[in-house]
């Protein structure tokens, strides 16, 4: 459709300053507010058979019975308009629903918000300073807790049937407990998938109160009752217990513990002055061509730096059996495995959401707004890198599992 040059100058002869066209009362406003009017009128007429000042047909009783001012919420601020109405109030507007008071994609305004981090203080003293709005508490935690139904689907919906790989983390968020009311630390759980096709999946997320292996056992079997029938290799971090309440739902699973953890734990035991050191010597140990040199790797290292710090290979033993695995990897798929970073990253995303929040109300507060975060770290990108090599080498190593 296109405007005349005509009604265009018509339209414009009165405007002298920005503000006359985008102001409160400037003619961008009164556009919106004459048009939606107008359109309302349209699906009246529609609704009742009849134009304006005409007459109904037959017996027809109801009939127009003036109009009633609302007001909507939306990105020029709060927009007054005059609804139509019928006499029987039948009439029922597809363009400004009844018990609607926002337009303009402001929920979704408020969502984004939400996920940015803002509390709701801060998101309605942002909607005053900007749209001149003022919105309650109430409205934005109602838009807000929408987002807990579109989390309920999410968190219940069918996943594939195999995962090459499945990586497994838990980060701590200050939370208030419903029964004590004291602010405790509690378990996020995450569980992020990479499907055959080498896409990145975050599987789903749960709050407990602590990181067990018993709770991990709770969910591997909520995948499993999902749909997931196999993981390939399962990343984990070194949580007593963890392989176990892996295998006891998927017992043909091989579990890795992160390479990566095992270093950060082994550098908490020494000083500052010998970090760079105790990496290059532990780097020999992961980087080894298989297990047997991997070993003599580890006795080299306790021989160089035992004494100074003993907890360290002790450390590299206990988990010794889950460290193993990786060294029968080729190097396309140890790439990918050596380190949770997949992970990190996505709780990268998470910490630098909810870190401008000191401590949640509820778990339900804490989800809406890690759901949030997880959906823009999945919008960023999902592919893992150098994939292709990765999925020959897991089609000759499982040609019956990953070929499910």
């Amino acid at each position: 459709m296109t405007i005349s040059k005509e009604l265009l100058d018509e339209l414009l002869s009165g405007v002298e300053r920005p503000e006359d066209f985008f102001g409160d009362k400037g003619l961008m406003k009164e556009l919106k507010v004459r048009l939606m009017e107008r359109m309302l009128g349209a699906e009246l007429t529609e609704h009742l058979g009849y134009e304006p000042h005409g007459e109904p047909a037959g017996q027809q009783t109801n009939r127009r019975n003036g109009t009633t001012r609302k007001v909507l919420k939306g990105n020029d601020g709060a927009v007054p308009i005059d609804v139509p109405r019928d006499r029987d109030g039948s009439f029922e507007p597809e363009l400004v629903k009844k018990g609607q008071t926002r337009i303009d994609g402001m929920d979704d305004k408020i969502i984004g918000l939400y996920a940015a981090g803002l509390s709701t203080r801060d998101i309605r003293a942002h909607l005053e300073e900007v749209y001149g709005l003022r919105v309650s508490a109430d409205l934005i935690s109602r838009v807000t807790d929408a987002v807990l139904e579109e989390v309920s689907d999410w968190q219940n919906r069918a996943l594939e049937p195999v995962y090459p790989i499945v990586f497994l983390d838990a980060l701590r968020v200050k939370i208030r407990d419903a029964e004590s009311r004291q602010v405790k630390n509690k378990a996020v759980y995450v569980a992020l998938g990479v499907t055959p096709d080498g896409e990145r999946e975050v599987l789903g997320l749960w709050i407990a109160a602590n990181e067990g292996a018993k709770f991990w056992l709770s969910i591997m079997n909520n995948l499993k009752n999902r749909g997931l029938e196999d993981i390939l290799i399962a990343v984990v971090d070194g949580l007593k217990g963890f392989p176990d309440a892996i295998n006891a739902a998927y017992p043909d699973t091989t579990v890795q513990t992160c390479i990566v953890h095992l270093v950060r734990h082994s550098l908490n035991f020494c000083g500052w002055k010998d970090r760079k050191a105790v990496a290059k010597s532990l780097r020999r140990i992961y980087q080894a061509v298989d297990d047997g040199e991997a070993e003599k790797a580890l006795d080299d290292f306790n021989a160089e730096w035992g004494e100074r710090y003993p907890s360290i290979v002790p450390s590299w033993r206990r988990a010794w059996q889950e460290v193993i695995p990786f060294f029968s990897f080729p190097p396309a798929v140890r790439k990918i495995i050596y380190t949770t970073n997949a992970i990190e990253s996505l709780n990268r995303v998470i910490r630098k959401t909810t870190k401008t929040r000191g401590s949640f109300p509820t778990d339900e507060a804490a989800t809406k707004l890690i759901y949030l975060a997880i959906r823009s770290f999945e919008s960023k990108g999902r592919c893992v890198r150098e994939w292709v090599a990765a999925r020959n080498q897991f089609a000759i190593l499982y040609p019956e599992r990953f070929n499910k």
